[in-house]
């Protein structure tokens, strides 16, 4: 039986440690906060509670895999299936205009594109069909079979291809479209998790084929529901988890992993798993110095009380500064429980901005938690945004899921197939399968 070391405690963490433990490996998560789930972690205040993080994803199949292989299905412990988004998200533009965007139907995207002018649905399915051949090679080749640039010959020629094409998705897109709602809504995505359309590989518009083909997911009753289904999982695996611990390096002998180093001392590892960003590791910084993590966004979690506007699951405000709207969560009776995300020149508190796009709400605050995104990197240890694209060689940059070091592979984010939860999800099962079965 091999000692397996997981550091970090996010999604990525707790979904490795326990598809090795269920492989027989003895496994040690070691986490630095006070609690397991990083940004799946819920915020509670004066009796509300909000998703700390994502409120949906994509590619349900990559979670139901890992509970399928791991122990009980996702349905069994949830008491029912994911619920799919009829609506991914509002988004309303400068001009008046707004269009609600479905998801897991091209004939439903293109009805929608229609509505904001003719011939706008036929452009729209145009483009997302580009995608459909470029998902079959990440899929293949990057999403569900391991990635290492560093081994000559590794790489399969269509996918070394692809990843070295310079055109990038601003281009792609000024390309496709005339229309810039359209150019708006099919790079929003990356826009949200702080990316610079004009340094992201045209590749990566393939999120907009996600959307049509597989739809949005989200867990009955939050997030919080899938960590706790997750916390529950690694207890029956029978996984070791201790959090409060902050690891401060890896300890290596003669090129090879042996140990964790924390200030309670040094924690022997057959193997170590980095589940954080690995540049807060000193001996692994200098694999990663050409790469930036991508910085969260400003976050405001608002308990409201009294008549508020019925919104979709989200609603994107396509203006100086970019405002995401997202009601869900739990409140006390009579309230409702939203977030806002800011994106740009944030000059004034989000709440009176959007006065101008006609929601009140400055009357119906019953309480709010202001979340800067140095907050949030301070909470949770690193961005969950993963690494901040700066062109076509990012993805040879960013480790994982191996390492130049024997013995340590990398999973979450800050790794290989990169961030969102179906990709950090998968990118446990890549790790778990380079180790195998104890």
């Amino acid at each position: 039986m091999s000692r397996i070391v997981v550091i970090g405690g996010g999604l990525g963490g707790i979904a490795t440690a326990a598809r090795l433990a269920k492989q027989g490996h003895e496994v040690a998560l070691l986490e630095a906060s006070g609690q397991l789930g990083g940004a799946l972690a819920p915020v509670h205040q004066d009796g509300y509670t909000w998703d700390g993080g994502p409120t949906s994803t994509l590619v349900p199949a990559a979670l139901r895999d890992l509970f399928r292989k791991t122990g009980r299905p996702l349905e069994t412990e949830l008491g029912g299936d994911l619920e799919p988004l009829p609506v991914l998200r509002e988004h309303r533009f400068a001009d008046q205009t707004s269009v609600q965007l479905p998801g897991g139907s091209r004939a439903g995207q293109m009805a929608a594109m229609e509505t904001l002018g003719a011939g706008l649905g036929e452009k729209w399915a145009a483009h997302v069909d580009l995608y459909g051949p470029v998902w079959e090679v990440l899929r293949m080749h990057y999403v569900e079979a391991p990635w290492d640039p560093r081994t000559k010959g590794a790489v399969p020629k269509d996918l070394d291809d692809m990843f070295n094409i310079r055109e990038t998705l601003y281009k792609r897109l000024r390309h496709d479209f005339r229309d810039e709602r359209l150019a708006l809504i099919a790079g929003h995505l990356l826009i949200a998790e702080g990316h610079d359309l004009r340094n992201v590989p045209s590749w990566l518009g393939v999120t907009s084929y996600l959307e049509q083909c597989f739809g949005g997911w989200r867990v009955p009753g939050g997030m919080r529901r899938l960590l706790d289904a997750l916390a529950a999982r690694l207890a029956t695996r029978e996984v070791t988890v201790r959090t409060g611990v902050e690891v401060t390096d890896l300890v290596i002998r003669a090129g090879k992993v042996v140990a964790v180093r924390t200030a309670d001392g040094d924690a022997d590892a057959d193997a170590v798993v980095i589940a954080i960003d690995p540049r807060r590791l000193p001996s692994m910084a200098p694999y990663v110095e050409r790469t930036m993590p991508a910085i969260p966004p400003v976050v405001c979690h608002l308990g409201l009380q009294g008549d508020v506007p019925d919104l979709p699951h989200e609603v994107v405000f396509h203006a100086e500064p970019l405002i995401t709207v997202r009601p869900g969560g739990d409140a006390p009776d009579g309230g409702a429980a939203w977030t806002l995300h800011g994106r740009g020149k944030i000059a004034e508190d989000m709440v009176d901005a959007l006065v101008r796009h006609g929601i009140d709400i400055r009357d119906n605050i019953a309480t709010r938690v202001d979340l800067s995104p140095r907050d949030l990197v301070e909470q949770w240890r690193g961005s969950p945004m993963g690494v901040l694209w700066q062109g076509r060689g990012t993805v040879r940059w960013r480790l994982g899921p191996t390492t130049p070091v024997e013995g340590v592979y990398v999973a979450g984010a800050h790794g290989a197939p990169g961030a969102g939860v179906p990709f950090v999800t998968q990118s446990a099962a890549l790790v778990a399968g380079l180790i195998g079965p104890a």
